[in-house]
């Protein structure tokens, strides 16, 4: 799951990433509206939060923008303008929600959580294959029913193979999902990731297996 956060307010970009990032959601940050459309022009997010006020200019015409090329990506505007005039201007220049600062983490979350759980939307809350069982929403994990806790890493590539079970995910397309744009990964660390996963689901008794496929990438079998 990745999510691009439009603010250019430091310390409130830094506690966003940090809040997204222990839900399980790998993140970008633009902190002006040229980065915001350069970003969204190149990487296909699954949500994104977006400020208003943005020093190069209002985060409403980005908006429209992002509308004006078809781009249905869930967007939830989070902004200091509390007045209705302001709210109903965001969701009718194609908002999918509007949250006012202050806000609470939980609610943030749980506002991000229900617009990507929409029809056509990145995330179906319990996925399942071979005896794993991922819900998305809590982020916990079973295999056979008993629990199973996973490093960040491990959770996230766990359910990009389970959303796409039976095809071959990329490797381009698990980094993306696996680490934001800042990021920079060792050149072994996904089959490291795909290495430990392997081994605590052979432990934990699934049937499910990952199968390599050498230049392309991998996919979750259940036999």
């Amino acid at each position: 799951m990745r999510v691009l956060i439009v603010e250019d307010e430091v310390e409130i970009a830094r506690n966003l990433r940090a809040a997204l990032a222990a839900a399980g959601m790998a993140t970008d940050i633009a902190a002006t509206r040229s980065e915001a459309e350069a970003a969204l022009a190149a990487t296909p997010y699954d949500a994104g939060v977006l400020d208003l006020g943005l020093p190069d200019g209002d985060g409403l015409t980005l908006l429209r923008w992002l509308r004006g090329r078809g781009c249905g990506t869930p967007m939830l505007i989070l902004s200091a303008r509390d007045s209705l005039e302001a709210r109903v201007a965001g969701l009718d220049e194609g908002a999918d929600d509007y949250l006012v600062k202050p806000y609470a983490e939980a609610e943030l979350l749980a506002r991000l959580r229900a617009l990507l759980r929409r029809p056509g939307a990145a995330l179906g809350r319990i996925l399942a294959c071979g005896g794993i069982v991922l819900d998305s929403i809590s982020r916990a994990v079973e295999i056979n029913g008993v629990p199973l806790a996973l490093p960040r890493h491990e959770l996230a590539l766990l359910e990009a193979l389970l959303r796409r079970q039976g095809r071959v995910v990329t490797r381009p397309v698990l980094l993306e999902q696996l680490y934001a744009a800042e990021d920079e990964p060792a050149s072994n660390a996904l089959p490291v990731h795909v290495h430990n996963l392997r081994r605590r689901m052979a432990g934990a008794g699934a049937t499910a297996t990952i199968i390599t496929f050498r230049g392309l990438g991998y996919m979750l079998r259940a036999p």
